[in-house]
């Protein structure tokens, strides 16, 4: 392979991990996702590390785990002094390029009070060229739909309100309704058609280009013809208590938040709270609508990746596609992606390397637990570069290679910073700021889930795998949830924040130790 080599880096907004065909889905189709994995891996216990889209998005940029780069909620500023995948890959000389958002609020003590940019939690990552950004606003979006003479409100809310009086809608449940724009106009579309218009011409030199889909995130709205792409009746149940009262009663976190969830609806003008109280067919075609996005997003990737090989450059372009975290869709009687079950954090990965010393690797399902903190260091593996100390994550590549690296992770780890200013009260206490916060490991049979003010929750997945019954106050279990509990003390004490603490001043000058945190 001759260079240029590039990096073509996707993100798929609130994706769950089985929302992929080539997981063995029951009615969804991804063709373009799947023909991928089969010249790449797909890796089938990945994790992101935090949620919702700021400290997961955090996580994936940084390498650092929610406890290090302290992006706790949406708005929490970035750090100014944590590295991310844009920076270091300036050193290679590559100029990332934006298309979509990040999400990343800037750090004000870099910036005076009244710039623009404190105004919204929607910032660009340092380092990233914004070519076209598409933030909660989509104004370049909209000013195209505009031009093309779109005749509805030019409003980043009211656009995705769906067709009225669209035939079926009615029985069929708020989330029917195609858009009031045609598919050739989407933002999916836009966004696709911007990216290949960026890489034609860059056919000499080498780009990166990180591609930040929005769908499937909500509003689930769908253009025609995805809006019917998939039936109701066809999708996967809907995992759940069978009441709301019964799910509830897990825990004190899950009494506190169903009730009164927050998040974007599924639709304009649906309340959070209103949507889990949905008839049953509605919050199936939810899922039916939330498919056919998947299905139009693997569509754009699919005419992207051919335009890739009609150029001769998807040889040699690294391809990683991921999300920042993923969706509950009724789970548990949720939507969104908060709390602490796996629907909120398992997330698919898909990573092709083009060179040959990957064709062992190629098709390979890699059963390893992975996680988003690994995305970082596996872009910069390729690009030649290494990894900087801050990162909590490792690289990928050897997978792609058909490699199976010593001492790898046995578990999944991931955290949620639930604080609310506003004072919800768990199980009649209200805590404190600092205090909303919980911990996940994760392997393969067992599952902890420690909070810092409230009880912990244990699961065995093999008798539990749709995680309803909690086993931390049984007494046959206590030994386990003792040494899971010991298991997250120790993940954190060698997880700690680094930059400096392996560098010592000595009369030689800076001695600095680059290695893994676990030994060898």
């Amino acid at each position: 392979m001759t260079p240029p080599f590039n990096v073509l880096f996707v993100t798929i907004d609130q994706w769950r991990a089985e929302a992929l065909s080539a997981r063995g889905h029951a009615c969804l189709k991804t063709p373009n996702l799947d023909r991928l994995a089969a010249e790449g891996a797909l890796f089938l216990n990945h994790y992101a590390q935090a949620t919702p889209c700021s400290p997961g998005r955090a996580s994936l940029y940084t390498g650092l785990y929610l406890h290090n780069h302290r992006v706790a909620v949406n708005g929490t500023p970035l750090d100014r002094r944590h590295g991310n995948v844009a920076l270091e890959a300036r050193k290679a000389g590559y100029d990332p390029a934006l298309f979509g958002y990040t999400d990343v609020s800037a750090d004000p003590r870099a910036h005076h009070p009244d710039d623009p940019c404190l105004r919204s939690y929607e910032g660009i990552l340092p380092g990233m060229t914004a070519v076209v950004p598409l933030d909660g606003e989509q104004l370049p979006w909209l000013a195209q739909l505009k031009a093309k003479g779109f005749d509805g409100p030019i409003d980043a809310v009211e656009v995705f309100r769906p067709r009225t009086d669209y035939p079926g809608a009615a029985e069929r449940g708020p989330t029917y309704a195609p858009t009031r724009y045609a598919a050739e106009d989407s933002h999916t579309v836009y966004l696709t058609d911007e990216a290949i218009k960026y890489i034609a011409v860059r056919q000499a030199r080498p780009w990166f280009v990180h591609l930040s889909y929005l769908s499937p995130h909500p509003y689930f709205v769908a253009p025609e013809p995805y809006n019917a792409l998939y039936d109701a009746d066809a999708v996967p149940p809907i995992e759940r208590a069978p009441t709301l009262e019964a799910e509830a009663a897990q825990h004190p976190w899950l009494a506190a938040f169903l009730p009164d969830q927050i998040g974007t609806p599924a639709s304009v003008g649906l309340a959070m709270r209103d949507q889990i109280h949905l008839p049953e067919h509605a919050l199936c075609q939810i899922r039916a609508t939330y498919y056919g996005m998947v299905s139009e997003v693997d569509h754009e990737l699919g005419r992207l990746i051919e335009h890739l090989r009609e150029t001769g450059a998807y040889d040699r372009t690294l391809i990683v596609v991921v999300s920042d975290h993923g969706e509950q869709l009724g789970d548990h009687w949720m939507f969104g992606k908060y709390g602490y079950f796996d629907a909120s954090f398992h997330v698919p990965l898909i990573v092709r390397d083009p060179r040959r010393e990957a064709d062992g690797g190629r098709g390979r399902q890699v059963g390893a637990f992975t996680e988003n903190v690994d995305v970082m260091p596996t872009i910069l593996d390729w690009l030649g570069l290494e990894a900087p100390a801050q990162c909590d994550g490792l690289s990928l590549l050897p997978f792609c290679r058909g490699e199976s690296p010593r001492h790898w992770r046995e578990e999944a780890h991931w955290a949620y910073d639930f604080r609310d200013l506003a004072g919800r009260r768990y199980g009649g206490r209200r805590l404190a700021p600092d205090q909303c916060v919980l911990n996940v490991i994760r392997g393969p049979r067992y599952k902890y889930v420690h909070f810092a003010a409230l009880p912990p929750v244990f699961f065995d997945l093999q008798e539990d795998p749709q995680e309803f019954h909690d086993r931390a106050a049984e007494p046959a279990y206590r030994p386990l949830v003792l040494d899971y509990a010991q298991k997250l003390i120790s993940w954190r004490m060698t997880h700690d924040e680094r930059v400096l603490v392996n560098q010592s001043l000595t009369g030689d000058g800076v001695v600095e130790w680059h290695g893994p945190r676990h030994s060898t």
